[in-house]
């Protein structure tokens, strides 16, 4: 009855409740941090070749060889190769009439059985299934317990290097978990030809069609896709795997959030898309809007890919005077959008016309500042590299409390409480 409990408390709980109730998550981030080094260490042994130079000798040298060997037995070492032409090649050899009835039925094919089996094949996962770093939830006590282990200051469960190993990214934006990843286009025209496309976290499916960006080839992003793409077009970018072909994913923390500011800052901006163009898998949904509201302009796909501020100083002091209050805060940011959107015909069939006199009017453009709500904070291991899927390296603080979360304990929290509270306490 007991186990059944159990069950019932952990259903649609996040998994750092689930996953190892009696290890702490500052044990289980310790081991993870320790296989992250050995792995690395390993890689750069087996690039280096070491084990195969581990056998090698220098073997004797010249003068050990003449005083050792100069009274053995000379050994003539000669094969058989030399004797294959005294050999007698035997004559014409026929199979038994047995052996060749026996060699005729196999070599005879089988006449095909009428009823055709037929196999059930399960669906293959994706292989950007489960790609992304999913943080755990930070473990916090509301009552820290005095005199545990011998300890004078009192445990909450922070992070004991909190102030020296840690990197902040705040604010975290409200929005869906994704990955942007980018392929060798076959024109190789840098946002005209489609060449991106966004993959779930978890199954790794198609969340968009391709669509044309900025982003060089060969490229894949941790992202989240805004809540209200279609207003702003905006995806956060949260982390960078790969850059150009280049693999980053095995390197620290901070060098990463540099690398991903500074490669987005070098792209190319382009004018927003036109409002006639649009998927052909969501026609209807997009008329729909477009009817709904028809002055307003709606992005066909995303266009800008905007970097989420991260924060290597996390002192107590940075903690409170910036950083939490970032996390608390609306961010706001500036999108360009047409002037006008001239009117389209309603069919998605029929020829779209152009109402505009002057060809340069319709490209004029206007910034529209977009308010982008907080989801709360994010903590990174400053020496981890990026890990695939739940790793204790990385942990959210969100704003609004999750139903069913409980303390690593089991006593429950209060709902009015929110964790980003309890992590200022």
């Amino acid at each position: 009855m007991l186990a059944l409990a159990d069950r019932k408390a952990s259903y649609k709980v996040p998994p750092t409740v689930v996953t190892d109730r009696l290890v702490s998550q500052e044990a289980r981030r310790t081991k993870a941090l320790e296989e992250q080094k050995r792995r690395r260490a390993q890689k750069f042994d087996n690039t280096r070749n070491l084990d195969a130079f581990a056998d090698l000798s220098l073997g004797p040298s010249d003068d050990e060889g003449d005083e050792d060997f100069a009274d053995a037995p000379v050994i003539i070492r000669e094969g058989i190769a030399g004797y294959a032409s005294l050999a007698k090649q035997p004559e014409d050899l026929q199979p038994p009439e047995g052996q060749e009835q026996q060699m005729e039925d196999i070599t005879r094919p089988k006449k095909k059985r009428n009823k055709i089996k037929r196999k059930r094949t399960k669906a293959k996962p994706s292989k950007w299934a489960d790609k992304c770093m999913y943080a755990e939830l930070l473990e916090m006590k509301e009552e820290p317990s005095v005199w545990v282990d011998g300890k004078s200051e009192p445990d909450d469960g922070l992070p004991s290097d909190m102030e020296q190993g840690w990197v902040a990214v705040a604010p975290v934006p409200v929005g869906k978990r994704c990955l942007a990843i980018t392929h060798q286009s076959a024109a190789g025209v840098i946002g005209i030809s489609p060449n991106t496309t966004l993959r779930s976290r978890l199954l790794g499916k198609m969340l968009l069609p391709r669509f044309p960006s900025s982003l060089p080839p060969l490229t894949i992003l941790d992202c989240i896709l805004d809540t209200s793409w279609r207003q702003n077009g905006i995806v956060h970018v949260l982390d960078v795997m790969k850059w150009k072909g280049q693999d980053v994913a095995d390197c620290e923390t901070p060098f990463r959030f540099w690398w991903r500011d500074t490669r987005l800052a070098e792209l190319p901006r382009f004018s927003p898309p036109s409002s006639a163009f649009h998927f052909s898998l969501a026609n209807d949904r997009a008329h729909a809007q477009s009817a709904q509201q028809p002055d307003q302009y709606r992005f066909p796909y995303p266009t800008s890919f905007i970097p989420i501020p991260y924060h290597t100083d996390t002192t107590f002091g940075s903690l409170f005077s910036s950083i939490i209050p970032l996390a608390r805060s609306t961010r706001e940011i500036s999108v360009e959008v047409p002037a006008s959107a001239p009117f389209q015909p309603s069919s998605p069939t029929s020829m779209s016309i152009d109402t505009t006199c002057n060809p340069i009017e319709s490209r004029l453009s206007k910034l529209v500042t977009n308010q982008i709500p907080s989801d709360g904070l994010l903590l990174y291991v400053a020496q981890a590299s990026y890990e695939e899927g739940t790793s204790p390296l990385s942990c959210w603080v969100p704003i609004q409390p999750i139903a069913g979360s409980s303390s690593q304990e089991g006593v429950p929290t209060t709902s009015n409480s929110s964790p980003l509270d309890l992590f200022q306490r």
